[in-house]
């Protein structure tokens, strides 16, 4: 089960990968970061990212109705520009926690597809602790 490190490392593994990060959605606090930011910036991209993610966690318009308290409303959230993809994937966990990791691509090299399902894989198995 790998930890934050290995879980950002393995997703810069993707084809088109220019940043990763796990972010805390309540707090807008990057937990780790690597590669690029855009902007050039880790943290104020994760601040910026989490109101994202706070808009569309906590408005029911976005939810389904068998949402459970310990799975998040949304699974993943894409947002794309002229020359790339960002992709939020909401992290589920056995307690209370408001963690998305996200995932910038480029889109000329980038696969959207595979990086859904990638990333899926990767919160999945990602250990909070």
């Amino acid at each position: 089960m790998p930890g934050i490190d290995e879980c950002l490392l393995e997703a810069m593994r993707l084809p088109g990968a220019r940043g990763a990060a796990l972010v805390d959605w309540t707090s807008g606090l990057a937990l780790g970061t690597v590669g690029e930011a855009p902007g050039g910036d880790h943290e104020t991209t994760a601040a910026e990212a989490a109101e994202l993610a706070r808009l569309a966690a906590e408005h029911g318009a976005f939810s389904t109705e068998d949402d459970t308290e310990v799975s998040p409303p949304v699974e993943d959230l894409i947002v794309s520009n002229r020359d790339s993809y960002h992709l939020l994937r909401f992290v589920v966990t056995s307690f209370d926690a408001t963690v998305f990791l996200h995932l910038w691509l480029t889109r000329e090299d980038g696969n959207l597809a595979l990086a859904r399902i990638r990333l899926g894989e990767m919160a999945e198995r990602l250990v909070l602790g």
